[in-house]
């Protein structure tokens, strides 16, 4: 750390700068009207009550709805009642139901895919020059 605050410090003392007489005169003005820290601290408003009664008025109004939704909001009564199974007459329709065969187009997929890659591979080697 010590060698890079050394580097800066040489890096600093050789700037050269050169502030023309207009830029210095703007610079003393900006300081001279700028305000003490003790008037900055004067300047520090508070917040204004206003928003504290807004929210604390939406707090209540929050507060009374809900407890007005809670109390009476009355759970209504079910427009129908569905009736039991046993009670239900008709005819239900008769299920025919198979057993799905799944693992057949993959065997067949499987082996499709092996004889590609045995194809594959006998054209590299031949390619490669190392015969069958």
């Amino acid at each position: 750390m010590d060698k890079l605050a050394k580097a800066l410090r040489d890096d600093a003392a050789r700037i050269d700068v050169k502030v023309s007489a207009e830029l210095d005169r703007r610079l003393h003005a900006s300081i001279e009207n700028a305000p003490s820290p003790a008037a900055r601290k004067k300047a520090v408003r508070k917040p204004a009550t206003s928003i504290k009664w807004a929210s604390a008025l939406t707090g209540v109004a929050l507060a009374a709805t809900v407890i007005f939704v809670v109390n009476f909001d009355q759970p209504q009564a079910p427009a129908a009642v569905v009736p039991p199974l046993q009670t239900v007459t008709g005819v239900l329709p008769r299920l025919n139901t198979e057993t799905a065969v799944f693992t057949a187009p993959l065997t067949e997929e499987l082996e499709n895919l092996e004889a590609d890659l045995r194809k594959a591979e006998r054209a590299v080697k031949r390619e490669i020059g190392l015969g069958l």
